[in-house]
């Protein structure tokens, strides 16, 4: 008999804290599930589509399991939502003590040492830097944890930040004169003797790829790691088993020498020539990159006289640095540093322009400021494979997509999780009433110049016939501001558009308005929860294929091609179909919501893989006719909406 399924078909327990609790089959059947591979030590893949009340379903045999567990999720939203609401009301509901951490990486948390370094320098920083140092300063003499989160009264985005946080790279460690103070410390202590700690993905692979971010001192003794909104983890995954090099870290390079040879014997002057060298190298580096905006393979660039200059010149004035500060490494313990993280980026900036492993893929992003460069493994299933075996607890992974029609393979292969046991769990939701599917007839195919105008003034009467309550999704900035510019003086409801404010704001306006219309590309196809009337619309400009010219992408084909597969059977397609399932499951979070889906895209119908799409989605009322979607809507109008307050918590059914 299981444990959990008995105390989650005791309601009771959960509905003074949970209004209308019932536990569900689905739910029930999950953490069904998760107790048995929590106990076996084993592998399990969960999809658990919206409203299956998944977090309650690994929480509950979470917190009654033995050992420590770590919870990791794809965002930070999520990570404190688990923390300080989901954990708290289970445990109350169960009954039982349990130390529970929240763990995340350092940049979320104040470095003492570097706000007293810099505080000393306030006058060669900048106006609005050296007075948001001072509003840190106060904050800094009653905070209890160092947790920036607290501190809302500088956005999130203010340029204080990197002087007031520490990196991987400028981090004293033990050697720090604050150790004993360090926020990043003691909250890594905490994890350390949690019970179940909360991180992110993020913070996660980091740690798994690089060491010293604090999740590998919890592995050795944990019971189970499990990974919600696991669908992101493949790419999360590349990103830190490979390697990247900023310019923003030569330049802090160089601030932070200067910092310290302050307290030191050095040749000032001589020092401020050199790091000021440095600086121009940087930016001939960038420059000579190409345009702001550019992401390309290093090969079409490497083989430039002006880039291989730049790469020769920002070399060797970090080789002069490095000679420079070299004597001065037992100054102190900043300075030691400073001679460690010359010689990591020298090595660095060799490895990324050598590009010799063929296993990986050598990249970079120009900027306006900055640049980046990049090596990313062509494929993540034997690092990932590798460090899971090193740590024999269950691994459960779950999200709300994960499978292609019914089909686990393009995630397990990704992962190297072929052990791994699999399950899906439909959604209790009604979607062929809650629903419907429209495909519009007569629109041009995608690659036509004019594919962004017939969609816009296609959709003209549908917006209209929701009232506004539309989200409009992009698979490209491009064709997002060619239909804002298009909508602009078009429509009676309010526009917001994504990069005209930020995103938690948009959302707001969102849902205070009631009425509006939101233009978003890649950030707003996941992770948003807009429940009730607000959204009754989700518009989707195109199937979300791959941007070809994307370098990791077209790596990845280039090398399925060579391995005799067919990369877009086997990656374009799952991937397109997988980013479709979440862009549509933004419309239906709640049992009452009523909405339309719009798929604007005629391949969806008239291409082979169409089918695919269409077998992915949940099971909506289909059409292809406007006065099929105009009645729709006025039927909705017809039908009295639940009052908002007579409603669950925008997170309880989907969660509990």
């Amino acid at each position: 008999m299981s444990q959990v399924r008995d105390i989650l078909q005791q309601g009771e327990r959960f509905e003074a804290f949970i209004p209308g609790f019932l536990a569900r089959a689905p739910q029930l059947e999950m953490a069904t599930a998760v107790e048995s591979a929590l106990a076996a030590h084993e592998a399990l893949v969960v999809e658990a589509e919206t409203g299956t009340g998944k977090t309650l379903a690994y929480l509950v045999p979470a917190l009654l399991s033995e050992g420590p567990t770590i919870i990791s999720t794809g965002t930070k939203s999520l990570q404190d939502q688990l923390f300080f609401k989901d954990v708290p009301v289970v445990l109350k509901a169960l009954g039982v003590r349990r130390r529970v951490a929240l763990l995340k990486g350092r940049a979320n948390y104040l470095c003492p040492y570097r706000l007293a370094l810099h505080i000393e320098e306030g006058r060669f920083l900048a106006r609005e830097t050296a007075e948001q140092l001072q509003v840190v300063a106060r904050w800094a003499g009653r905070t209890a944890t160092g947790d920036l989160a607290e501190l809302q009264e500088l956005p999130e985005d203010a340029p204080v930040w990197p002087w007031v946080t520490s990196t991987a790279d400028n981090c004293l460690g033990q050697d720090c004169p604050n150790y004993s103070e360090c926020p990043v410390i003691q909250a890594r202590q905490r994890a350390q003797e949690a019970d179940l700690v909360v991180v992110n993905h993020h913070l996660f692979f980091a740690d798994a790829a690089l060491k010293g971010e604090g999740v590998s001192d919890l592995l050795p003794s944990a019971n189970a790691v499990i990974f919600d909104e696991a669908h992101q983890l493949p790419d999360v995954a590349a990103t830190f088993f490979g390697e990247s090099l900023s310019a923003r870290q030569i330049t802090e390079l160089g601030r932070d020498v200067l910092s310290e040879a302050g307290h030191t014997a050095a040749d000032l002057q001589a020092l401020n020539s050199l790091t000021a060298a440095l600086e121009r190298a940087t930016a001939d580096l960038r420059l000579a990159l190409g345009d702001e905006g550019r992401r390309a393979p290093w090969q079409d660039v490497a083989h430039l006289k002006a880039v291989q200059e730049a790469v020769d010149g920002l070399l060797a004035r970090l080789e002069e640095l490095d000679a420079m500060v070299a004597p001065l490494q037992k100054a102190s313990r900043g300075m030691d540093n400073c001679v460690r993280r010359s010689r990591e980026l020298l090595n660095s900036l060799g490895r990324l322009t050598r590009a010799e492993d063929p296993a990986q893929v050598y990249w970079f992003e120009n900027f306006r400021r900055t640049f980046m460069l990049h090596a990313t493994p062509l494929a993540v299933a034997e690092a990932f494979g590798a460090h899971r075996a090193r740590h024999q607890c269950a691994w459960v992974f779950t999200s709300a997509t994960l499978s292609v029609a019914g089909n686990f393979s393009h995630f397990l292969d990704r992962l190297g999780l072929d052990q791994a046991r699999t399950l899906r769990l439909a959604s209790p939701f009604d979607f062929r009433r809650q629903a419907v599917l429209y495909v519009p007839e007569n629109l041009p195919m995608p690659e036509s110049p004019d594919y962004t105008r017939a969609v816009v003034d296609t959709m003209l009467p549908v917006i209209e016939a929701a009232k506004g309550r539309t989200f409009f999704l992009f698979t490209s900035h491009r064709a997002l501001r060619e239909a804002a510019a298009l909508l602009r003086d078009r429509l009676p409801f309010p526009l917001l558009v994504q990069g005209e404010a930020g995103r938690r704001q948009l959302l707001e306006q969102f849902r205070g308005l009631g009425n509006a219309v939101l233009l978003g590309a890649a950030s707003f196809w996941e992770g948003i929860d807009v429940r009730g009337d607000a959204l009754s619309c989700v518009i989707i400009d195109k199937l979300p294929f791959g941007s070809p010219g994307d370098p990791v992408a077209a790596a990845r084909i280039d090398n399925i091609r060579k391995q005799g597969g067919q990369p877009f059977r086997d990656f374009q397609l799952p991937q397109a179909v997988l980013t479709l399932r979440q862009g549509a499951g933004r419309l239906i979070r709640d049992p009452q919501d009523r909405g339309l889906l719009v798929v604007a895209d005629p391949r969806i119908v008239n291409r082979s893989y169409g089918k695919l799409f269409l077998d992915s989605l949940p099971g909506m009322t289909r059409t292809r006719k406007l006065e099929v979607v105009q009645r729709f809507f006025r039927m909705l109008e017809q039908t009295s909406p639940a009052l908002p307050e007579q409603r669950q918590d925008s997170d309880e059914t989907d969660r509990h």
